[in-house]
């Protein structure tokens, strides 16, 4: 069975069973960010620290990554990078989420979209819907 939601546009989506990681360092956005996603429906793994993320993205097998960067810097962007780059998460759509005033910059460098922080709930629902219809 799938569950189909109707968001104000008209257009339908699939949020059930979709599965979304979510690396995010500040507890508090984690937090917020997990609530939302579930009540719209996804499965939700929340990470806040990178150790480990590649175990989690095996075992979870997301539709779809959060990822939290500081700095659209060379050490920054290697976690994007290298998820985009290793076999088995390659084509799991990467939207970054940061505070930097340049981080649509990453998105030339390593993710599939970028939302900037403070971000608006329906924005960051949106883009995860676009991706995950585009990947």
């Amino acid at each position: 069975m799938k569950f189909y939601q109707q968001r104000p546009n008209g257009q339908r989506i699939r949020s059930m069973n979709k599965k979304v990681l979510v690396l995010e360092k500040d507890r508090d956005i984690l937090e917020l960010i997990n609530i939302v996603l579930t009540d719209e429906g996804y499965i939700v793994n929340v990470l806040s620290s990178e150790l480990g993320i590649f175990d989690h993205i095996k075992n979870f097998q997301p539709d779809i990554i959060l990822l939290d960067i500081i700095s659209p810097t060379e050490e920054g962007t290697a976690l994007c990078k290298t998820i985009k780059a290793a076999e088995d998460s390659s084509h799991i759509p990467v939207i970054v989420l940061s505070t930097h005033p340049k981080v649509e910059v990453v998105k030339e460098i390593c993710a599939d979209e970028v939302v900037a922080k403070p971000f608006d709930i329906s924005f960051l629902l949106s883009t995860i819907e676009q991706q995950l219809i585009t990947s």
